[in-house]
């Protein structure tokens, strides 16, 4: 144990160390794009999405908190950072300081879910295994919903834990929470089987070490939950060995003023994507869903045909992500032409996209899709950055650079990343879908919000640029350059329909866009609170691009490397020499969205992000949809194609121009299908917690 006078030096030590690192985030947050909105948004958001956040304010609580050495330990001071981003329900603005996220991760063994038991009656909550055992017909009892954990209401409990995850829809963070098939079909690129169990950002919530969970039968069981080491612990006997073990940075990591040495900018890929939740994935076929006619390895999105009468003129294209791994890009983009072609070759002539689980990918993976269905539409999909001083500078120095070398697919990699990035004007089209003519016409800046704050002006995707690889993981959009082949329309507008769990997100939000906005597709979103109300199908950020910490840093540094338009001299004196990688280094993920979403004719240029916008309808989970996904697509068939609505809430007129109560509400799993696979899921798939057992076993036997 360290002597009094050593550890008061040490706590000194650690407060400047707090105040540096909050110091070191600031520049960070001139390229968020949304910050000032959060404080004032717009009613409609106000009232049914999140209410009015003030993230400035409590940046300065911390600040305050941390000059006056308020916090007792290191975790109580990254905590509260942690949850500074994390509270304003934005996906694309992230923080996970070391304290929380690299030491140790947390859950609990028993998966829930959140289903209607007969598609009409408001849902309840169950045990999944309960669930899941009775759906096979091997249960020696009835499952009995969940009615309090630890001594609290549940619905109240859950409505409040749903709040620490990242969606901003209330109805999305709902769903999450729970077991959810394409969550669980992409392994560790998903949310595991929910926050209540440790998946997503439920892993960083201590829960305690145990939860009660009380039942409507009057059953009552505890659960023991666990924590999982992240990290070795060989020597550490101390917190404070923690502290200078994983939290201080070494001396060869940080340069004379404390920037990293040895940084350099995230690959242009990296940052034309909009980031998955995790890097690791899956290559087991998907519990609960059937054979596929291709599948990508990774289940990041599949192919399938529905079978039976009524049924048989219906594909499905299931993408549950837009890719995260450059290596996967052409398989994606195979998996969707293939998918649609063997569907028109085969007569079929009705199409369900299920987006459930899809938390975003590659953006030009979402454009591509939408050409791939609408060939004739020129996509608007318009974003803008918000303009502040290092932006302006960067752009300055790489467009001047950009203007001296070829564009070409030829040159170096270095080279490639900067003349085909934002930060030169001629890589985008305007408004009106025609080339910038200088950094300046691009840069604007052009005032707007709540706040009149600064933004660039209106930017589109140059889909015809001979750059676009760089920005799409490898990809030629479809429509142009080499796969200017694809130009017929496969299905009508009214025979597509694209179905939600509410937690699509980034490029999921493009691609939604794209297909409600300018294709006209309609919209199912399953699942919600259990309530009676309209609920949105898109529930996770809508901004169009997130840029982590170091791909900035590496554009920060660019000016000095090149030095055509001012000095490193003059670039030290403004905002580009206030940057420095402790804010990198202290955090396992850090990112800002540096670009928002706006919609055409949108003269207001209210980011998409703070757009309320009900589904077409709104359907319930059934005991049967959560254990086989074929009953989710033929339900959303009945719905979408075949006059029978199973609808709760909403106004969906069928394809066949005759929309009827259905008679029978439920559709019966799969005869096929193998139990065994959902019971190994619970162990096999990737959870955030290692090898612990998800309550494979069920509950209301005991």
């Amino acid at each position: 144990m360290a002597k009094p006078d050593q550890h008061r030096v040490y706590l000194g030590y650690k407060l400047a160390f707090h105040l540096a690192l909050l110091d070191s985030i600031l520049p960070y947050l001139d390229w968020q794009t949304t910050i000032e909105y959060l404080k004032d948004p717009p009613a409609e958001y106000a009232a049914k999405v999140q209410p009015p956040y003030d993230f400035w304010a409590n940046f300065d609580r911390i600040y305050d908190s941390a000059t006056s050495g308020s916090y007792d330990n290191e975790y109580a001071f990254g905590f509260d950072l942690y949850r500074l981003f994390q509270r304003a329900h934005d996906g694309h603005f992230v923080y996970y300081p070391d304290s929380v996220t690299e030491i140790f991760s947390y859950g609990r063994t028993t998966p829930l879910v959140s289903v209607s038991v007969d598609g009409t009656s408001i849902p309840e909550v169950f045990v999944y295994a309960d669930v899941l055992e009775a759906s096979f017909g091997n249960a020696s009892f009835t499952p009995s919903p969940l009615t309090m954990i630890d001594g609290e209401n549940s619905t109240e409990w859950l409505l409040n834990y749903a709040e620490y995850g990242s969606l901003q829809d209330r109805d999305a963070l709902w769903n999450n929470m729970f077991y959810i098939l394409a969550q669980v079909s992409l392994g560790a690129s998903g949310t595991g089987t929910g926050t209540f169990s440790g998946g997503g950002r439920g892993r960083w919530i201590y829960p305690g070490p145990c939860t009660t969970l009380t039942f409507a039968n009057g059953t009552t069981v505890t659960i023991d939950n666990f924590a999982r080491v992240l990290v070795p612990f060989d020597n550490i006997t101390s917190g404070e060995d923690i502290y200078q073990t994983y939290f201080i940075p070494e001396a060869d990591e940080l340069g004379p003023a404390g920037v990293l040495a040895t940084m350099t900018a995230s690959s242009s890929s990296a940052a034309a994507t909009s980031s998955a939740a995790a890097t690791s994935s899956t290559t087991i076929p998907a519990p609960g869903y059937p054979s596929p006619l291709v599948r990508e390895t990774t289940n990041q999105n599949s192919g399938y045909f529905l079978e039976g009468a009524g049924y048989d003129d219906v594909a499905v294209l299931s993408v549950q992500s837009f890719v995260g791994s450059t290596s996967d890009e052409i398989p994606f983009q195979a998996v969707n032409t293939y998918t649609i072609n063997r569907a028109v070759a085969e007569n079929k002539t009705k199409l369900i996209i299920d987006v459930s689980a899809n938390a975003g990918g590659t953006i030009l993976q979402g454009y591509d899709l939408f050409k791939q269905l609408f060939p004739q539409i020129l996509p608007y999909g318009a974003t803008r950055f918000r303009a502040h001083e290092a932006f302006d500078l960067i752009g300055q120095e790489v467009s001047y650079f950009s203007g001296l070398v070829p564009r070409s697919l030829d040159t170096n990699d270095t080279t490639q990343n900067l003349v085909s990035s934002a930060w030169n004007y001629r890589t985008d089209a305007d408004v009106d879908y025609k080339p910038f003519t200088s950094w300046a016409e691009k840069y604007g800046p052009h005032a707007f919000g709540p706040a009149s704050d600064n933004f660039t002006s209106i930017i589109r995707w140059n889909l015809s640029d001979v750059l676009t690889p760089d920005n799409s993981g490898g990809i030629y959009i479809s429509g142009y350059l080499n796969r200017t082949n694809i130009t017929t329309q496969p299905f009508a507008p009214e025979n597509i329909v694209i179905v939600y769990d509410g937690y699509c997100a980034s490029t999921c939000t493009i691609f939604s866009e794209l297909m409600r906005q300018q294709g006209g597709v309609k919209t199912i979103a399953l699942g919600g609170r259990p309530n009676k109300d309209i609920i949105q199908a898109v529930g996770g950020v809508k901004g169009t691009n997130d840029y982590p910490y170091d791909y900035i840093f590496g554009g920060v540094e660019t000016p000095f490397e090149y030095q055509y338009v001012h000095s490193a001299e003059y670039y030290n004196t403004t905002a580009l020499g206030k940057y420095n990688s402790l804010a990198i280094l202290r955090s396992t993920d850090s990112v800002v969205n540096a670009r928002d979403g706006i919609r055409q004719g949108d003269t207001t240029e209210t980011p998409l992000q703070f757009r309320y916008e009900p589904a077409d309808c709104r359907i319930y989970y059934t005991p049967e949809m959560v254990v086989d996904e074929t009953a989710v697509w033929k339900t959303v068939a009945d719905t979408a194609f075949n006059g029978v609505s199973h609808c709760v809430a909403g106004n969906y007129t069928a394809g066949t121009g005759v929309t009827k109560r259905a008679a029978k509400m439920k559709h019966a799993i799969r005869r096929d299908m193998d139990a065994t696979e959902h019971f190994e899921s619970l162990t096999g798939v990737w959870t955030g917690i290692g090898g612990v057992t998800l309550g494979g076993d069920a509950i209301m036997h005991l």
